[in-house]
């Protein structure tokens, strides 16, 4: 049973309920300029009463909003999230929330909503998956996120869409009139429950260019700037407000920084369910996730982190003019949760039984922040590039990992969650000058970001030395034959020659780390084959059982 009571911050037990650590955080906003004076109470409040109001006082209207975000196709994250969906679709408001649901689970009005990059990578069986699990918990609408354009066909995408039982949104997108897409992408939509009608306006990430690598579907979306989303957005709220529609949340995959910018600097909108930029927002905190619109309203912002480890239940109380009154922000593991078995069964069926390829003796704990850190877990996969497709080293983004291994048996699908992009390898001839840049941008671009994005290179074939100050302090290649060479990292030779296994995300610019090109010339051979596929024959040729070791190949001080 879900069991969400008065949560701020939480520890889940081994039972799974949720052993609640409580605090009371008011917010008011004092009137100035003849700005409304507005009052949310945020809870958990242990106390006092927050579901009976005074016989005489306003009424509110009650909500339960379930939210997932950068689940990034992690489908056995997938199965969980179902099995909570389904109990929050079972369990009464006030059992599952009783200290904000006290009495009655009367006009309580629950929702399902996604704030996107819920596919991830071009597979279409995988995404078929990502698909229906939407469908089969019941979701009633998605923001367009940048691994949604993973899909580098219009037309399939466009198919995906049409077997939607939700609405993809984006209001800050244009879509070509001769694209298969055009029509299905929404700027917002209008539900109803109980009577009340609540407008749902959709964010894309206005860095979707630099996000998402060239493609045909790319090539179909007009993607606005930062500062026209937010006028876009607002443009939208108010046209839903015009309307008669007083209670309006954005599903934003624009990152935390552009919704805390369009919650200050909007009006209309009451909640923003948020994404991309992966951040972990529990419970709800004056000045980090309650701001106050232009007209003095709260507006609440949420995040559940990425590849679906957590979900969310916001529970909100309206007044009668559609503002927040009681909000209470409950943060859930999903693996404390089963995969259903019948569910597990179903996704089996398509995408088929996995194979086991090895076993781990061992493994290293993995990072807390892969992007930015070495990252033993990748050294299989980067080990298995390089090897499989005989090449001097290989480079891969560190966004490319997305999991990690434990003790126990490596099977084909965790090795596609842990590598699940299903990008294309291919052998590359990089410059020694091309390599210490790449390897340079990561560092530098990585650490002066708040998201850290795109993150440094894995490599396989070298070491390198660097600093959180973004700075490249020694490179060595490692030949063959297993001697070391250092390379002056302050004046490589833009004559000598590497060959690399990449994929075709990194090879044609994505994330920036080379130059944007379709077509680059440095390209000697293309597979169709991804990296997962690679490491499952690597790993079949190791000793058994392994080890996930720390070789210090990428050092960061």
């Amino acid at each position: 049973m879900i069991n969400v009571p008065n949560i701020n911050q939480s520890v889940i037990n081994n039972s799974g309920t949720i052993t609640p650590q409580t605090q009371q955080v008011p917010a008011n906003v004092s009137q100035q300029n003849n700005t409304p004076n507005y009052t949310a109470t945020i809870y958990p409040q242990e106390t006092v009463s927050v579901y009976n109001p005074a016989e005489n006082g306003p009424k509110l209207t009650n909500t339960s909003w379930f939210y997932i975000n950068d689940v990034h196709g992690k489908m056995t994250n997938m199965e969980r999230i179902y099995n909570i969906s389904k109990e929050f679709d079972s369990t009464p408001s006030d059992v599952m929330s009783p200290q904000f649901f006290t009495n009655s689970t009367d006009n309580v009005s629950k929702f399902k909503v996604s704030s996107g990059d819920i596919i991830l990578g071009e597979e279409v069986i995988p995404n078929t998956v990502a698909n229906q699990f939407l469908n089969w918990s019941g979701f009633i609408a998605s923001a367009l996120g940048n691994h949604e354009l993973d899909i580098t066909k219009p037309e399939t995408f466009a198919k995906f869409l049409s077997e939607s039982n939700y609405k993809m949104l984006a209001a800050n997108v244009d879509v070509d009139p001769k694209s298969p897409l055009a029509g299905k992408i929404h700027r917002s939509m209008i539900t109803e429950k109980d009577g009340i009608k609540y407008g749902i306006i959709g964010i894309a990430p206005p860095d979707m260019h630099e996000r998402v690598k060239l493609n045909d579907t790319l090539k179909d979306f007009t993607i606005y700037s930062l500062e026209e989303t937010i006028k876009q957005v607002q443009a939208e709220a108010k046209k839903l407000k015009e309307a008669g529609i007083n209670h309006i949340v954005v599903l934003s995959h624009g990152g935390n920084e552009l919704d805390k910018k369009l919650a200050q600097n909007s009006e209309d909108i009451d909640i923003i369910f948020g994404a991309h930029s992966h951040n972990l927002i529990k419970g709800i905190t004056e000045g980090e996730n309650l701001f106050y619109s232009k007209t003095g309203e709260p507006v609440i912002i949420t995040q559940a982190g990425k590849d679906g480890e957590n979900l969310g239940i916001l529970n909100v109380s309206f007044d009668e003019n559609g503002v927040i009154k009681k909000a209470q922000n409950n943060i859930i593991k999903t693996r404390d949760y089963n995969r259903p078995l019948f569910i597990k069964d179903t996704v089996e069926n398509i995408l088929g039984k996995p194979e086991v390829v090895g076993r781990v003796r061992s493994a290293v704990e993995p990072p807390k922040n892969r992007l930015i850190e070495n990252n033993p877990h990748s050294n299989l996969i980067t080990d298995a590039m390089r090897v499989q497709l005989g090449t001097d080293i290989a480079l891969l983004n560190a966004a490319n990992i997305r999991g990690y291994f434990s003790q126990g048996p490596i099977d084909t699908r965790l090795l596609t969650d842990i590598s699940p992009f299903g990008n294309k390898m291919m052998i590359l001839e990089l410059s020694e000058k091309q390599i210490v840049d790449t390897i340079k941008y990561g560092l530098k671009t990585s650490f002066s970001r708040a998201s850290n994005k795109p993150g440094i290179l894995l490599v396989s074939g070298l070491r390198y030395t660097g600093t959180k100050q973004g700075e490249l302090l020694e490179l060595e290649f490692i030949d063959k034959n297993n001697q070391v060479h250092k390379i002056d990292v302050n004046n490589p030779s833009p004559d000598k020659k590497y060959t690399v296994a990449a994929d075709d995300f990194f090879a044609t610019g994505g994330d920036g780390y080379l130059e944007s090109n379709k077509n680059p010339d440095f390209v000697l051979q293309k597979f169709d084959v991804d990296k997962n596929i690679l490491a499952a024959d690597y790993i079949k040729k190791l000793n058994q059982p392994i080890d996930i070791v720390d070789d210090k190949r990428i050092q960061i001080i």
